[in-house]
């Protein structure tokens, strides 16, 4: 079943804006760097330089090293696309459907897909990060439980929320870790799709 996922998201102000081109260009350098010298090599002074902004700066968009590379800006799109899913559909299948919106909008986006792909890689290449993402991971799992709560009209905590929140967010790691190369993404959303059918349909084994 195909389902187009709408969100209205107001237009940020001229002050978001510019934090938001800060952010990314810090986060853009600090990649670039990472690939050429090492993660463990590379300083935050010198990501600050390349990005032409203070350390301080650096450290008021992302106070830790590791924020540097599991940063995205898909969490607030990914909770309105939804929320706005048709109510109609099970948790799950709205799941599917507002994941893959938001991370097929990457499919051929360019740069947007290259920082994907190169954070994808970094998460998966280094110990630190790998660690360092378990609060991120927690993080989105409160926000997935929430919304599927709401949906549901139950609360956040509820055993059977919990334990969905906590199915689908497996799936989509799984499928983030297994896929790798230039179509990483495709191939991602692949794994991904076909492991929420999983879990809606049952495995056969």
């Amino acid at each position: 079943m195909s389902v187009n996922v709408a969100t209205q998201i107001d237009k940020p102000g001229l002050r978001e804006r510019k934090k938001a081109r800060t952010r990314t260009s810090i986060q853009e350098q600090a990649l670039r760097l990472f690939r050429e010298q090492g993660y463990a090599d590379t300083t935050v002074e010198e990501i600050a330089e390349a990005a032409e902004v203070s350390p301080t700066t650096v450290y008021r968009y992302f106070p830790t090293k590791p924020d540097l590379v599991i940063y995205d800006d898909l969490d607030e799109p990914m909770m309105a696309a939804l929320r706005a899913a048709p109510p109609e559909l099970s948790a799950i299948d709205a799941m599917r459907h507002a994941i893959t919106g938001v991370f097929g909008g990457t499919v051929g986006a360019g740069p947007a897909l290259e920082l994907q792909r190169e954070r994808a890689e970094l998460l998966r290449d280094e110990p630190e990060l790998r660690a360092a993402m378990l609060d991120e991971l927690t993080r989105s799992l409160n926000m997935i439980a929430i919304v599927i709560g709401e949906r549901a009209g139950r609360p956040a905590d509820d055993d059977e929320v919990v334990a969905l929140a906590g199915a689908v967010m497996g799936v989509t790691i799984a499928a983030w870790f297994a896929s790798e190369g230039d179509d990483w993404i495709v191939r991602f959303l692949e794994r991904l799709d076909h492991g929420m059918g999983l879990l809606e349909s049952g495995f056969k084994f």
